[in-house]
């Protein structure tokens, strides 16, 4: 008998633990499920945030095109947005960013003419560019055939198909312009920490578009013309403070080629991008979104949006 009532309590002992683990097993599984579903929710009210402020941002660029004729650094759009506040009844976080002129970079459509072929002016720009840069101007060679159309290695430092299919894994040249500069990563001889140090120089537009010298970097400046050393670049940058050059034409004329100088610099700006950046809880959405403003009317479209990468 006193064996029986020792199994029969050892078997009870059993049942509750296992009784007791099911239970523990199934309030994690719940708990897990909860912050599972409240992260997608926070994620998208992060998302429908970040969306809404396209349209602050659309105002503000539309407002400065109708008061100004030139686009500056010390302008109201070039200034960090701020952490602001989400606070309603079921969203608690912030939102902060910055709006970029995008024709302060090197565009690398324009290595392209309309007829597929190589811009010789554009080349040496870019060329320029990735010197002044401390990176290899070979890369320009394996860039521009990237954009090409044809299957020709530029001479001689060119990459198509052949190069691309070797590696591991394979892949193929674009053979047309590109939409997002990520893609330069691809280009053979462009190493992450190249890619790194040229990103903030360099953007990918739709056409050909000019250079605004009131918002470029340094290093743009210098690419703008052989004869734009390291000091002579910073003297622009002196110059153009306190609403950018007064006059570009006078300032620019004895430094550039007359190929650049007719239609690769300018004042003013189409192509914007807004980064901003939302935080509700632990859950963080980087919008990167491009804005084409039009010239005379000031309207404002957005062109090309992404999550989590520009």
């Amino acid at each position: 008998m006193i064996r029986i009532r020792g199994v029969a309590l050892i078997t009870a002992l059993l049942l509750t633990t296992l009784a007791g683990s099911v239970a523990a097993g199934l309030a994690w599984d719940n708990a897990l499920d909860v912050r599972r579903t409240m992260v997608m929710l926070h994620r998208d009210q992060a998302i429908q945030v970040a969306v809404g402020s396209e349209g602050w941002v659309r105002t503000i660029l539309r407002d400065d095109a109708l008061q100004t004729q030139t686009d500056h650094l010390d302008e109201v759009w070039a200034t960090d947005i701020p952490a602001l506040p989400i606070d309603s009844e079921n969203v608690q976080g912030q939102i902060y960013g910055k709006l970029e002129d995008l024709q302060g970079r090197f565009n690398v459509n324009n290595l392209i003419d309309a007829d597929g072929q190589v811009n010789q002016a554009y080349f040496e720009q870019f060329q320029r560019l990735l010197a002044a840069l401390g990176l290899d101007p070979a890369v320009a060679d394996a860039t521009a055939d990237w954009l090409d159309p044809d299957q020709e290695e530029t001479i001689p430092n060119g990459a198509e198909d052949p190069m691309y299919t070797g590696f591991v894994p394979a892949y193929r040249t674009a053979d047309r312009p590109i939409s997002n500069i990520t893609e330069l990563a691809a280009v053979n001889g462009m190493d992450r920490i190249s890619f790194e140090i040229l990103l903030p120089h360099v953007t990918a537009l739709p056409g050909q578009t000019a250079i605004n010298v009131n918002t470029a970097s340094l290093q743009v400046l210098q690419s703008l013309g052989p004869n734009i050393d390291l000091s002579t670049a910073e003297g622009l940058i002196d110059v153009r403070e306190g609403g950018g050059f007064a006059d570009i034409s006078g300032t620019f004329a004895p430094l550039v080629a007359p190929d650049l100088a007719q239609a690769g610099f300018s004042e003013t700006s189409e192509f914007f991008q807004l980064k901003a950046i939302v935080q509700i809880d632990t859950v963080r959405v980087s919008l990167f979104t491009v804005f084409q403003r039009v010239s005379g009317s000031g309207e404002v479209t957005p062109i090309l949006r992404s999550l989590g990468t520009i």
